[in-house]
């Protein structure tokens, strides 16, 4: 681990929801880099799972995988169980799951977006709770952290950019923005930080259709003023900042790590 770092979620507990690839894996890995044990949660890629357990202890850090589907209340309970079982205790949430499935609205089935709204809204939800009570119940650990606790949800632009084709995903992430304002009002008192990252084009497995060509990569730059595809570690650091004491004064914050998609980059001539 970088030593320069490593004090910044030293002796502190990470679980990260959808930890096998892009995003989630990204998180978990840099936060291990950062002195966190971490919980990678996976529902189906368990190959993923392993990768980012290879590449935390290859960091010298600390994992421990849990396969959960964190639509479902009992497999949540079960993973944060899982996770006091093997550290003792759970300081970070990382609400990280999530899934597109896309089709017109007029098409779109009731099953399509039931499973959205269940896996991405949802799911954040049964594991935000999971986590508040863990981190009502331990208090202040005042060896490792300021905080009783920080919950973090990974959102989208398009929890204020409208999406046509995407009504499910659109709104699950519209969702997202307001669960966790009203959770970071109601949990302040009790010395909880929630916020969100809202990131725009990133470079994963789920896009990598459009990005992977040159004309799906020029029609996704002409979207980000700042000229780049952004990367799973351009997220990354901002959670594992955005975790730590050097962020202890923000709750109830959205961070646009986007290289300026929200800009309304077509406005600018």
């Amino acid at each position: 681990m970088e030593n320069s770092k490593a004090a910044r979620l030293q002796n502190q507990v990470a679980l990260v929801t959808g930890a096998s690839s892009g995003i989630g894996q990204g998180i978990a890995i840099r936060m291990a880099q950062d002195g966190a044990q971490v919980v990678i949660n996976y529902n189906s890629d368990e190959e993923g799972a392993q990768e980012t357990l290879k590449q935390i202890e290859a960091a010298g850090g600390k994992g421990f995988i849990v396969e959960a589907d964190v639509s479902k209340e009992d497999q949540v309970n079960k993973m944060f169980s899982q996770a006091k079982e093997a550290f003792g205790s759970v300081d970070i949430l990382v609400n990280n799951a999530g899934i597109q499935k896309d089709a017109n609205f007029l098409e779109m089935t009731l099953a399509e977006w039931q499973k959205v709204i269940d896996i991405n809204l949802t799911g954040p939800f049964l594991c935000a709770r999971a986590a508040a009570q863990e981190f009502v119940a331990q208090g202040i650990r005042k060896d490792v952290s300021k905080a009783a606790g920080k919950i973090i949800f990974v959102s989208s632009v398009h929890d204020i950019i409208p999406w046509a084709g995407h009504v499910n995903y659109a709104t699950s992430k519209g969702g997202v923005a307001m669960m966790m304002k009203t959770l970071a009002q109601e949990l302040a008192p009790k010395q909880i930080r929630v916020n969100s990252i809202s990131p725009g084009a990133i470079k994963t497995a789920i896009n990598k259709e459009e990005w992977d060509s040159k004309e799906g990569e020029q029609q996704m730059l002409s979207q980000i003023p700042y000229g780049r595809i952004g990367e799973p570690d351009d997220i990354a650091r901002v959670a594992s900042w955005l975790a730590s004491d050097e962020a202890d004064y923000m709750t109830g914050a959205t961070l646009y790590v986007d290289g300026g998609m929200t800009l309304y980059p077509s406005f600018a001539e």
